[in-house]
């Protein structure tokens, strides 16, 4: 076989079995049989990665090893950088103390939080508050409703405004989307923004008058202790990540080919200076500091193995969906036709998917449906200029919405181990989906009314 065969066309229905067969072990195994998952998933996800990759390398030979070839070093290296170094140097800033666990205290840190997630990412916003946050509020009775509302906002739903926020954007900026363009969600993002803290003031208010004699000396003061900032030199090296995606975004100095996979000479500088900024922000902050945000590697681990694998059996949905209408997915790209279509079906996906593919699957799904035919980067940049509602449709679905279940980001699952490990008692897996039914999906409604009917 050559490097020339359409694949879109060619392949079949059922290569696209074993992605669902991974996503669906993502999301069921962690939540039915958890300690199977814990000590096998690796095997698990190996496992779904070879039924795809072998029978494709055997049997499309050359084209396979290039389309394997050109996903690993354009998206799953850059992707994968990028996450490492934002865990890493977010990690090594650590808020020392709390403040009075009063309403409007609580809507700050909320409003905070949700508005730096878009620049350190809803993992480094999620690590970097969440003790703050607990310990703020250790002395109050009633506050399982302030870590939900901290998933929905900070976790999630603040993450939406810059590729760095959250990793379905990074993917859309690798495939071509500008920098700045994810600013368009503003109004978007800063309307359900708004709708939810308010929800979350009176709520929190409700909870605080009702306990008020519990917590005795409340009203004297906002200061419980002071807060201090650890590792605040690692903010210079967050300054340092945020301008090397920049200037890969406006950069144009050619490309280099490796294994046949023409590279942009920027997108290698950037990925460089990434691991030089992390490098240094593991160098230059002291281990006590790591020890208090409770630092592992194990998480990027669990996050590399998996990306892997949903990396490798994506590959065939993306091709299918790449011929649009000529394709043995058009069933799924007919379906999808006016903006408030990708909103619903990309956010119901990322609910219980993962976010990032689901992202790329419905942004393929667009550019087959609007664009079919046309290279990528331009095809991409053209539906921008001619369709921008469906992208910002299927960027918002996909942020948003991971918010809905404790399995649609990867922050949500982390935020409530370490709510449980300080004593506050979370809601079991569908005991948060009612919040999310009752809380999330009313404003996501009124979202759809206002921007995407």
């Amino acid at each position: 076989m050559t490097a020339t065969i359409n694949l879109d066309s060619s392949l079949p229905v059922w290569s696209g079995i074993p992605f669902i067969g991974l996503l669906l072990s993502l999301a069921l195994l962690p939540l039915f049989a958890p300690r199977f998952w814990k000590k096998n998933y690796y095997y698990v996800v190996a496992a779904w990665a070879l039924v795809l990759a072998l029978p494709f390398l055997w049997y499309f030979g050359q084209s396979a090893g290039h389309e394997i070839a050109r996903m690993v070093l354009l998206d799953y290296l850059p992707f994968m950088i990028l996450l490492l170094s934002l865990f890493a140097v977010a990690s090594g800033i650590y808020v020392e103390g709390a403040l009075k666990g009063t309403p409007f205290t609580n809507v700050i840190m909320l409003f905070i939080g949700t508005v730096i997630a878009s620049w350190i990412g809803t993992t480094g916003a999620s690590m970097l508050l969440i003790r703050p946050m607990i310990r703020t509020n250790a002395r109050r009775k009633n506050k399982t409703h302030i870590i939900i509302f901290f998933i929905f906002l900070v976790s999630n739903i603040g993450g939406s405004l810059t590729p760095l926020g959250d990793p379905p954007l990074f993917l859309g900026f690798l495939r071509g989307v500008p920098f700045f363009w994810t600013f368009s969600l503003l109004p978007v993002t800063a309307f359900i923004s708004g709708l939810c803290l308010t929800i979350f003031f009176i709520l929190d208010t409700f909870y605080y008058r009702l306990e008020k004699h519990h917590l005795p000396h409340l009203e004297e003061s906002h200061l419980d202790a002071g807060l201090r900032l650890r590792g605040g030199h690692n903010f210079i090296y967050l300054g340092g990540i945020i301008a090397a995606v920049l200037f890969s975004g406006i950069a144009d100095l050619g490309e280099a080919v490796f294994m046949g996979v023409a590279l942009p000479v920027q997108d290698i500088i950037r990925d460089f200076i990434l691991l030089a900024l992390t490098a240094l922000s593991m160098a230059t902050t002291a281990k006590k500091i790591r020890a208090a945000n409770q630092f592992c590697w194990h998480p990027m681990l669990e996050v590399a193995i998996v990306f892997a694998a949903i990396f490798v059996t994506i590959l065939p949905v993306l091709a299918m969906l790449r011929a649009g209408r000529d394709g043995h997915l058009a069933f799924i790209t007919n379906a999808a036709q006016a903006p408030w279509h990708y909103f619903w079906i990309t956010g119901l996906l990322s609910s219980f998917l993962d976010n990032a593919p689901t992202y790329l699957t419905f942004l393929t799904t667009a550019l087959g449906n609007f664009l079919n035919g046309l290279p990528e980067h331009e095809a991409v940049l053209k539906l921008i200029s001619g369709h921008p509602v469906i992208l910002q449709a299927i960027s918002a679905g996909a942020v948003f919405m991971g918010a809905n279940t404790y399995i649609g980001n990867a922050p949500n699952f982390m935020v409530r181990a370490i709510a449980e490990e300080s004593g506050v008692k979370m809601p079991s897996f569908f005991g948060y989906m009612a919040w999310s039914l009752f809380i999330l999906v009313p404003l996501f409604i009124l979202a759809t009314l206002v921007f995407f009917a």
